[in-house]
C-alpha cells in the first residue's frame, strides 16, 4: 500500500518492453544466509501464479563473480524482491527472475555485484530492479530532505558521491547497496542518467506526517 503506487510508474514507463529475464536485486533485512546470494533450480509463487528463477543465469553470475553463493536459505524471509514480483506478473505475461539478496551492501560489493550482472544482461533481453525504501521513520519533512539528497547523485548515476551523501547525512536507505549496484550496471550497460519519475512517502498514504518511510521510482536511460 506504500510502495507499490510509487513503484508502478516504473514499470509502467517500460511496459512496452517484453524483456525476458528481470534481476532483481535487494538488502537482505534478516542478515540470513550468505553476503551476497542468488539461487537456482526453483519458482517463486504469489497469488497470481508461478514465476521461474534462470537456474541458467544465476550459476553464470556465480560464475562471473567469487563473491555470490547460489544459496535457498539466503531467501526465505526476504521481502524486498519477492514484492517486485506480483507488480511485474500485473505488467507481464512471461519471464524469469533473477534475485540477488544483499547482507553486504558497501561499496567495493556494489561494484563487483554491479559489473558481473551487466554482464548477465548483455547476454538476455534484461531489465534490472533494485529494491528499497529511503529514510525510514522519520518526520514527513526530514524524510524528504534526505532523500532528495540521496536521489541527486543516483541521477547524476556518481556512485562516489551516492555512497558520501550515504555516510555523510547517514541515510537510512535500507537496500542502499541494492541502488548502488544497480547504478553500477546500468552506466556499465551505457546509462548516463537516471529519471525520477515518482516520489511520496507513507504519510502521503495515512496521512501521518510524524514519523514516514520515504519511496522513489527512479528509471536510468
Amino acid at each position: 500500500m506504500y510502495s507499490g503506487p510509487v513503484a508502478c510508474h516504473s514499470l509502467y514507463s517500460i511496459s512496452s518492453e517484453s524483456p525476458e529475464l528481470f534481476i532483481i536485486i535487494g538488502p537482505n533485512h534478516w542478515g540470513v544466509g550468505c553476503n551476497v546470494a542468488a539461487m537456482k533450480d526453483c519458482s517463486w509463487e504469489t497469488p497470481l501464479g508461478q514465476v521461474e528463477v534462470d537456474s541458467e543465469a544465476a550459476v553464470e553470475l556465480a560464475k562471473i563473480t567469487n563473491i555470490v553463493d547460489l544459496d535457498f536459505s539466503s531467501h526465505i524471509k526476504e521481502h524486498s524482491l519477492e514484492i517486485q514480483v506480483p507488480m511485474l506478473q500485473e505488467v507481464y505475461s512471461k519471464f524469469k527472475i533473477l534475485p540477488i539478496a544483499l547482507i553486504d551492501q558497501e561499496k567495493d560489493t556494489a561494484e563487483k555485484v554491479g559489473e558481473a550482472v551487466a554482464t548477465i544482461a548483455k547476454q538476455k533481453n534484461s531489465m534490472i530492479i533494485g529494491s528499497s525504501d529511503f529514510t525510514h521513520y522519520e518526520p514527513n519533512e526530514f524524510a524528504h530532505e534526505q532523500d532528495k539528497a540521496l536521489i541527486e547523485p543516483i541521477l547524476d548515476l556518481d556512485i562516489e558521491k551516492f555512497y558520501k551523501i550515504l555516510y555523510e547525512r547517514n541515510v537510512t536507505a535500507c537496500g542502499y547497496g541494492a541502488i548502488a549496484s544497480t547504478m553500477i550496471a546500468c552506466k556499465k550497460l551505457g546509462a548516463t542518467k537516471g529519471e525520477l519519475l515518482k516520489y511520496a512517502t507513507s504519510g502521503d498514504v495515512t496521512g501521518d506526517t510524524s514519523s514516514v518511510v520515504g519511496y522513489g521510482s527512479i528509471i536510468c536511460t
